[in-house]
């Protein structure tokens, strides 16, 4: 008992998702909390319940989930128990009042929640254990992810195309084929499966940033920012874990707590931008966030673009007399970082230096010559794709914002 004492004591106080674990490692509970160190906690007391003593005396270990609110936590918590079918949550899963997100089996599907399962064809997710909070996460995916909630389609648009929550469907606003989308995304969230949804729609994003259709990618682009934030949330290791384990991944003198890191955006060769995003304690840091206009470059050479941006951050930093950070990571591979150290060393400073590559994830190190392919689980990766992708995703903002300026001259 004493061990799962100290693992509660050091729960985070935030809402998210907890897995109870017994010797062998099978997973026998999973919970939902707004705070987990304050769930956790009443388990440790003493007039439980017969079926909680029992429950207790099984458990070996405790792992959590951080989540966003608890809506969202409501959400991770339904795709735990489908995917790992816990002993202890069999009346969660049997029980039949509990509600359920229903999918219905239409040209245009709508979505709404139920306490009764057809069997109609329609797609069902859950049960859920808390009515209200499920519906405040469907207000959350439905912000980013408009769909139809209505139960018979009408011949008018109703209120919730006018507040942009619904695509209007029955007024043909969108397409079978691009709403049978949307419908697909849901279902990836609903699932669980964020991560996977973030990876398809980056690539949807730069496929329509090369076709020139910026409304489009900008869209997308939000959508993956709302998501990024949900998939952050949901990682299972603390910020604390994630930059300790980075420290020590980087034989680093002192932990990293702020990092600065680094991309280029230069589609097509033009409009070319930097940016540099700040995080501190594994936590983004918006207001140290920078935005560069290539000045210098005119040709397609990410490392002069590179160049420079690291000259012109770095020079003012020396000139003003502010702190260095902590770790510099760079969006690219070898000869990114490379191209990094060269203008670092110009200055005269030294700071521990990282790139992540695209393709295949190699983590560069600075003075070490050979790449290393880090454990797609692990909390020090978490932390430096985190980073990284941010990163891009800034970078690719004020690239949009400037291609628009100059293309209506706003």
């Amino acid at each position: 008992m004493d061990k799962l004492k100290n693992i509660i004591v050091n729960m985070p106080d935030a809402s998210g998702v907890y897995s109870m674990k017994d010797k062998t490692g099978q997973v026998i509970y999973i919970g939902k909390a707004k705070s987990l160190r304050k769930r956790l906690s009443t388990y440790l007391g003493r007039d439980l319940s017969s079926k909680t003593v029992a429950l207790m005396s099984k458990v070996d270990d405790i792992e959590y989930q951080l989540c966003q609110n608890e809506s969202l936590a409501l959400l991770l918590e339904a795709s735990l128990v489908h995917k790992y079918k816990p002993k202890y949550n069999v009346s969660l899963r049997d029980d039949k009042s509990f509600p359920v997100v229903k999918i219905t089996h239409e040209e245009f599907p709508a979505i709404y929640i139920t306490r009764k399962r057809i069997s109609d064809g329609s797609h069902y997710f859950g049960p859920y254990t808390n009515a209200k909070l499920l519906r405040q996460a469907l207000k959350i995916i439905r912000r980013y992810f408009p769909f139809r909630s209505c139960k018979k389609l009408p011949q008018k648009a109703c209120i919730y195309y006018r507040l942009k929550l619904s695509p209007a469907p029955c007024i043909s606003k969108i397409s079978k084929e691009e709403y049978a989308k949307t419908i697909e995304n849901i279902c990836l969230i609903l699932e669980g499966k964020t991560d996977t949804l973030i990876k398809k729609l980056s690539q949807e994003m730069n496929l329509k940033s090369k076709e020139q259709k910026f409304e489009e990618a900008a869209k997308i682009r939000d959508q993956i920012e709302a998501l990024s934030v949900m998939a952050q949330s949901s990682s299972r290791f603390s910020r604390k874990d994630e930059v300790e384990d980075l420290k020590n991944l980087l034989q680093l003198a002192k932990l990293p707590e702020r990092i600065e890191a680094f991309d280029i955006s230069d589609i097509s060769g033009k409009e070319a931008t930097g940016s540099m995003v700040s995080f501190s304690k594994g936590m983004s840091d918006k207001n140290n966030y920078r935005r560069f206009r290539i000045k210098t470059v005119q040709a397609i050479d990410d490392y002069k673009m590179l160049s420079e941006v690291i000259q012109r951050r770095y020079s003012r930093l020396i000139r003003e007399n502010l702190t260095l950070p902590d770790l510099v990571l760079i969006d690219g591979g070898k000869a990114h970082l490379l191209t990094a150290e060269r203008e670092m060393n110009k200055l005269g400073i030294s700071i521990p230096l990282v790139s992540i590559a695209k393709d295949r994830e190699n983590i560069y190190i600075k003075n070490k010559a050979n790449p290393i392919r880090l454990n797609s689980d692990i909390p020090a990766l978490n932390l430096i794709r985190r980073i990284r992708d941010e990163a891009h995703r800034f970078a690719l903002a004020y690239h949009h914002v400037l291609r628009r300026k100059k293309t209506i001259g706003k």
